[in-house]
């Protein structure tokens, strides 16, 4: 009885609308939307960009595979190189410090232009390897995301080859020189809040409760009539959107792109960013990005602190890795929502206590 309990407010808070989800956002919520919108007035420019709005943009490509991961089933490794085609298209189409290969587009031509061949490229990606399921669908994605970067390391007449392209400006607009510290960050912030809140309505919209049936039961939904390979696909090319967007906030972050980009290496990452934040909650790739950061950033210092050798940084996002998910196979995430779980029965425990007590201590 208490399961069945438990499994209809599940599907009662995922019915429910964005504007009501809002409402039921606790303090902490409200502290940490705060806290981002004045971390320009408490942090210093190294920490508002090299950190926060670096995880950020790496959070928003998670987030795409958590979509995928989370509510349809699919794993796909192809999220980052999706982002890395759309930072192309931006370096080609665009300005860039390679004047012979660049077409020199406006800016508000060419990142549109980008985003949507990029998305395009994602969806074809999932079209390909959306009737396959678990293993077959990952090796596909990674036999994809390995094509691209051999295509961009060996082809000189478009992507440069080897040095790809550098010199690559954020756009100024409206008066504002968005390539600023404070400018940045702040668009790296309404992308993210956009597309957090995005996944959140999606999920709870028809197509999304459709897409989450076809995760649990994909052959229960077909023989109710729903086209479940329709649905997988167009839940590639929603991920894929919002990878490509983030994939031209990184080209402006890092002013260059190179076939490094969409190495194998960023492409697992991204699945580790994913997993040690959570795929349960959107909020958990965010989570992910920024642990990765920050390891990355001082994990080197911290390895020659204690007389290890500093480029050996991996081993230690390794070791961080399996330590969350053989303790939480729902990465940080599950961590939190145990440890509040723990404290709500403990205090109900106490208060129940309390009233058997007649009060008393």
């Amino acid at each position: 009885m208490a399961i069945a309990d438990l499994n209809l407010e599940q599907r009662a808070r995922t019915r429910e609308g964005f504007p009501a989800w809002l409402a039921r956002r606790g303090t902490a919520f409200w502290v940490v939307a705060v806290l981002l919108l004045v971390m320009p007035a408490i942090a210093s420019p190294f920490w508002l960009v090299q950190i926060f709005a670096y995880s950020m943009i790496l959070g928003l490509v998670a987030l795409g595979l958590m979509f995928l991961a989370g509510y349809g089933g699919i794993v796909s490794l192809a999220q980052m190189t999706v982002a890395a085609c759309a930072g192309y298209l931006v370096a080609i189409l665009g300005d860039s410090a390679i004047s012979q290969i660049s077409l020199h587009w406006p800016w508000w031509i060419a990142a549109p232009v980008a985003i949507l061949v990029a998305t395009l490229f994602g969806t074809l990606s999932g079209a390909l390897s959306v009737r396959t399921e678990g293993i077959y669908t990952i090796m596909i994605t990674l036999a994809i995301a390995s094509a691209f970067y051999y295509l961009a390391l060996q082809n000189y007449t478009i992507f440069n080859g080897f040095s790809g392209f550098n010199g690559i400006k954020p756009p100024v607009f409206l008066g504002v020189d968005w390539g600023q510290n404070l400018p940045f960050y702040y668009l790296t912030l309404a992308c993210s809040a956009l597309a957090y809140g995005a996944v959140i309505y999606v999920s709870r919209a028809p197509f999304g409760l459709a897409l989450q049936g076809t995760r649990d039961n994909p052959r229960r939904m077909a023989a109710l009539g729903f086209d479940v390979v329709a649905h997988r696909i167009a839940a590639y090319a929603f991920a894929s959107f919002i990878a490509a967007c983030a994939g031209v906030l990184l080209v402006w972050y890092q002013r260059q792109i190179s076939p490094g980009t969409a190495g194998v290496g960023p492409v697992v990452d991204m699945l580790i960013i994913a997993v040690v934040g959570g795929l349960s909650r959107p909020i958990g790739p965010f989570i992910g990005a920024l642990v990765y950061v920050l390891l990355r950033t001082f994990s080197l210092d911290m390895l020659e602190g204690v007389g290890l050798d500093g480029k050996r940084y991996q081993l230690l996002i390794g070791l961080g890795f399996l330590v969350i998910v053989l303790f939480s196979p729902d990465g940080l995430i599950g961590i939190w929502q145990r440890l509040r779980e723990r404290y709500r029965k403990g205090s109900e425990a106490r208060e129940a206590g309390m009233r058997i007590g007649g009060g008393s201590p």
